[in-house]
């Protein structure tokens, strides 16, 4: 019997394996490096559809400016996307050509036209609440702006 234990104990010796504290250690380890990249990734999704939605607004400068020059000097009707993500179709005059904005997915895009001003205002729903403003009155690039001027969008 004396043998048995002996050899039970020499078998438990020998087993080798982690202990509690090491488990528990590496599981805080991971908890950390979790705690740390999520937000970072959140953040990188919300500046992915912020840019998304400026480069829309982009798109849409040369679409309005494209029309301009293909209908005789005009500019096209005020519009706005149906719901986000959806294309507008800038209808064309007499012997003119039309012209598509394409939409990225999330973005709400307006184009207001007043005489031969126009602004092209824009948000994506994904990303930071961000507004992106451009009007060819004040020229230049795309600015990021408040509510009010993206909800007024004046040109």
């Amino acid at each position: 019997m004396h043998e048995t234990f002996n050899r039970l104990r020499e078998k438990h010796r020998s087993e080798e394996g982690f202990t509690l504290i090491e488990l528990l250690v590496v599981v805080v380890i991971i908890g950390i490096l979790v705690a740390i990249a999520v937000p970072v990734y959140l953040n990188y999704r919300q500046g992915a559809a912020d840019k998304s939605s400026q480069s829309d607004v982009r798109g849409a400068i040369s679409a309005v400016e494209q029309y301009y020059t293909d209908n005789g000097n005009t500019y096209p009707a005020s519009a706005q996307t149906a719901s986000p993500g959806a294309s507008i179709t800038l209808a064309a005059q007499s012997g003119g050509t039309a012209q598509t904005i394409t939409v990225s997915a999330g973005t709400t895009l307006k184009l207001v036209v007043s005489g031969s001003n126009y602004a092209i205002c824009a948000i994506n729903s994904g990303g930071a609440p961000k507004y992106w403003v451009y009007t060819n009155r004040t020229g230049g690039s795309v600015s990021a702006s408040t509510q009010a001027a993206y909800t007024s969008c004046t040109p």
